[in-house]
């Protein structure tokens, strides 16, 4: 349908209006002359505005017949009735021409690429795998090869489980889905100890192969052996095994900073100025002066891509700069305000290093008061499964 409409820009298209008491009538038969009538819109029972090519419009009488319909044309348009409207302003004609051959050469190549599905992996980090698996921006769609391109990425990315390339107009849209991390191999041929990754102290230890070395109340330091990699029996004497145990700790993690109660911070004036530049295929053309009037500022870039049709991307991006004016204004906090702040974006931090937060059996924030800053220290006890292999080397 696209490729119709797209032929119909070139030949020449007009917007009819149809009435008559069998419109649906009037539709199917145009279905099944495959007549297309595209941009339908209906106002009663009785009315149809729709537009079609002009070689489909002569084939309409006919229909028109069958269905006692009436048929008038509302408009004209496409390339035929844009010449005729200005065929004494050859070089206006000659510049449209030029416009719609670019448009036509440029539609076989890419010029959007959209990433859905992606959560843990980056935009950034997808395109530059696509590009080294051969799908970029400014390829030619005759140049690429999805299922090429699938199976590189598949071959070379272990955190992707499944992508899906699908291409329409000059856009291409991937799907992904991120893999689960691997559940780990376990090669009974290579024997190994189990090691504390984590300093803290064991609440539990269930070891289903090797020998423990701790007991639940013992402190270990990170590095210490939990489990060694062999196992001693009255008859069979000592043999070397691959050590494998289910091991849980009470661990600490630690932040502490220094805030000053009174400290200097930006504040938005409400100003801000706009900026304009076009994007051709990284060719940047800036319509403004590169230096901003304010002394602090914010900048923030939005790029939107020119678009024909919905899924027709042309190279070209417009950018929109907004430098947002600020200026450093001096605060000064209560001992509890910096308090609450602080505490606020130390349980943040801290919350990211933290593998499983349900996990936190409790936490204790110690602050220190001194002369014009304070100092304050957050600690989280949490439990959690421990314990790394290392192969023994002999």
């Amino acid at each position: 349908m696209i490729t119709k409409k797209m032929t119909n820009l070139f030949t020449g298209y007009v917007t009819i209006r149809v009435e008559g008491f069998f419109i649906e009538r009037f539709i199917n038969i145009c279905i099944s002359k495959r007549i297309l009538l595209h941009d339908m819109r209906r106002e009663k029972s009785t009315l149809l505005y729709t537009k079609v090519g002009i070689n489909d419009y002569k084939r309409l009488r006919e229909v028109a017949k069958k269905t006692k319909s009436k048929i008038k044309i509302e408009d004209k348009a496409g390339l035929p009735f844009v010449v005729h409207r200005y065929r004494k302003r050859k070089i206006f004609a000659v510049f449209f021409i030029l416009i719609l051959t670019s448009i036509v050469v440029l539609s076989n190549y890419i010029w959007n690429i959209e990433i859905e599905g992606n959560i843990n992996i980056s935009n950034e980090e997808l395109l530059e795998a696509l590009k080294e698996s051969g799908l970029y921006i400014g390829i030619s769609k005759d140049d690429l090869d999805t299922k090429s391109v699938i199976n590189k990425i598949r071959l070379n990315r272990d955190d992707i489980a499944w992508i899906g390339i699908t291409v329409k107009g000059t856009n291409a849209k991937i799907k992904i889905k991120e893999s689960d991390e691997p559940p780990e191999v376990v090669d009974k041929d290579e024997y190994c100890n189990i090691i504390s990754d984590k300093t803290g102290i064991i609440t539990k230890i269930n070891v289903q192969n090797g020998t423990a070395v701790v007991q639940e109340g013992d402190i270990v330091q990170e590095g210490d052996i939990l489990v060694e990699g062999h196992m001693e029996g009255t008859y069979t004497g000592v043999r070397y095994v691959h050590s494998i145990a289910d091991i849980e700790a009470r661990v600490w993690y630690t932040k502490k900073v220094r805030a000053n109660l009174t400290t200097q911070i930006p504040v938005e004036t409400g100003n801000e100025e706009k900026k304009y530049s076009l994007n051709i295929k990284n060719f940047q053309i800036n319509f403004y002066k590169t230096l901003s009037k304010f002394q602090n500022y914010d900048t923030i870039d939005t790029r939107k891509k020119l678009t024909l049709f919905s899924n027709f991307y042309l190279p070209i991006e417009i950018i929109e700069t907004v430098n947002k004016e600020y200026v450093m204004q001096e605060v000064t906090y209560t001992p509890e305000e910096l308090t609450e702040i602080t505490v606020s974006k130390l349980e943040e931090e801290l919350k990211k290093e933290i593998r499983d937060e349900s996990k936190i059996v409790n936490s204790q924030v110690n602050t220190y008061l001194y002369d014009g800053y304070i100092e304050v220290e957050m600690i989280y006890e949490v439990l959690e499964n421990i314990g790394t292999k290392e192969k023994l080397n002999f």
